[in-house]
This record gives C-alpha cells, sequence and structure tokens, in this order.
C-alpha cells in the first residue's frame, strides 16, 4: 500500500523495528508497536509522536496467542489496520560448541520467530480479507536460504518465515491482501551487536528501512538486500550440500541466544 495509514509493528522497540515505526511515523498516522523493553518501547514512540503520529504502545508476547488476539482484534474494532509488519524476532546460535544448539535454546527459537508471526498475522487477517484489502510483511532473512551449522534453528526459522510468507502470498493472490517477505543481511541491532565476527556489507537500521518500505511500497514479493549477501546466500543455497557444509562450518558461529524485543 503506498499511503498505509494504521501500522502495527511488532519488535518496534530497537533495530529494524525501530527505524520503520520512525520512518512511518507522520501526521494522520496511527502506528501501534509492540516490543519487549518498556522503557525503549516507550523512548520511539515518543520520538513518533514528535513527528506527528498517533501512538499505541504494547509489551503483550507475541508467543502468547490468545493475547496477540485480544490486542489485535481489539485494534481492528475500532481502526482497521493497513499494515503488519511481523518483525518481531530472536537470535542465538551455538557459539562454536562442538555438541551444537541446545534444543531448549531451538524451541525458544522457533516458538518467537515462527509462532510469533503467525500469531500477529492470524487476528487481522479475516478481516483484511472482508475488506479485501491490507499489506502483510514478514520479517525473514538471509540467513533463511539455507541451514547455517553456526546458527541451525535461526537460520530454520527464518527459512520456514520465508517460505510460508511466499506461499500466503501466492494463496492470496486476487484477495486484495498483499503478502511480503523480507530478507535484510546483517543490519545494525541488538542482534548483530552480539556478533564477534565481521559482518559484511553490514548496514544502519535507517538504511535497511528505507529498502524495506520502498519494496513495500512497489510490492515486492520478496525484499532481499543488500545485493551482495543476498548472492552468497543464494549461491550457497545452491551448491552440493558436501561442499556447502565444508564452507559453512569454516565459518565464525553466532553466540548464545539474544532475546530481542520479545517481552518476557
Amino acid at each position: 500500500m503506498k499511503n498505509p495509514k494504521n501500522i502495527l509493528i511488532t519488535g518496534a522497540s530497537s533495530g529494524i523495528g525501530e527505524a520503520l515505526a520512525l520512518l512511518y511515523a507522520a501526521p494522520d498516522i496511527r502506528l501501534y508497536m509492540n516490543g519487549r523493553n518498556e522503557e525503549r518501547l516507550n523512548a520511539v514512540a515518543e520520538r513518533c509522536r514528535i513527528q506527528g503520529a498517533q501512538v499505541e504502545t504494547s509489551l503483550v508476547n507475541v508467543t502468547h496467542k490468545a493475547q496477540m488476539q485480544l490486542w489485535i482484534s481489539q485494534i481492528i474494532q475500532i481502526h482497521p489496520l493497513d499494515l503488519i509488519i511481523a518483525n518481531a524476532g530472536i537470535s542465538g546460535g551455538t557459539s562454536g560448541q562442538k555438541g551444537g544448539e541446545p534444543i531448549s535454546q531451538a524451541r525458544q527459537i522457533f516458538d518467537v520467530n515462527l509462532n510469533g508471526v503467525l500469531n500477529t498475522i492470524e487476528p487481522a487477517l479475516d478481516d483484511m480479507l472482508n475488506r479485501q484489502s491490507g499489506q502483510i510483511a514478514i520479517v525473514s532473512s538471509l540467513a533463511g536460504y539455507r541451514g547455517w551449522p553456526g546458527a541451525p534453528a535461526y537460520s530454520a526459522s527464518k527459512g520456514a518465515v520465508r517460505f510460508y510468507g511466499e506461499g500466503l502470498r501466492g494463496a492470496l493472490k486476487g484477495t486484495g491482501v498483499k503478502v511480503n517477505v523480507i530478507c535484510p543481511g546483517f543490519v545494525a541491532s541488538r542482534i548483530t551487536d552480539a556478533n564477534d565476527f565481521k559482518m559484511p556489507f553490514k548496514m544502519s537500521a535507517h538504511d535497511a528501512a528505507i529498502i524495506i518500505q520502498k519494496g513495500l511500497i512497489k510490492d515486492k514479493g520478496r525484499i532481499a538486500f543488500p545485493i551482495p549477501t543476498l548472492f552468497v546466500s543464494w549461491f550457497l543455497s545452491i551448491l552440493p550440500d558436501a561442499l556447502a557444509q565444508k564452507i559453512l562450518t569454516a565459518l565464525p558461529a553466532k553466540g548464545a541466544i539474544v532475546l530481542e524485543d520479545i517481552p518476557k
């Protein structure tokens, strides 16, 4: 949608979510923002209000289906949503441990990154279909192009929401509801701050938000960037598995789980 007025963003207290909230904030815009950290979320909300937007915040946990249903249902009864950006997520890796990633960590990552997306979309989807209008943006990652030995659950969860979003886009074709999948590379955020290795082509959250907004306006099915990192991710995904594994296992592993913008 070129001019969405009522916008919901999860994971809005930092990183890409924060940058998108600030980019969309303007007079006549209503922002519904969710985040893990109340202090950071309120600070972002205040900056958005200074820019003229009407803002409501919530600390509801995206993994809590009933709470997300209640929060979003209450919103759409008053102001139907034009744009939903399912951005909240957490990252985690093996920390280089030979034993790999703890299953408990994998479950937590899947719960937030996959179930959190579904819990964000479901409450508003029927309303959008009835109105034959609306846009759903799902934040995946270039890490979702194949399984990464250094971050199995993270890459798998991002791959899952990528495939789900791409499939949903096709399934909803002709309904008036648009679905877009966002696949960023390294973007400055609390998640990437935890990485202790060099991140090629890392960009600011503001620059990433501009690319995302332009892609949503054009209704691009997959908004993947930056191009060099996209090419590497795609190339690794088509290599024979033995060769890809050899390359990927030589790369530095991500650190242990880092909660990002998810209410406790």
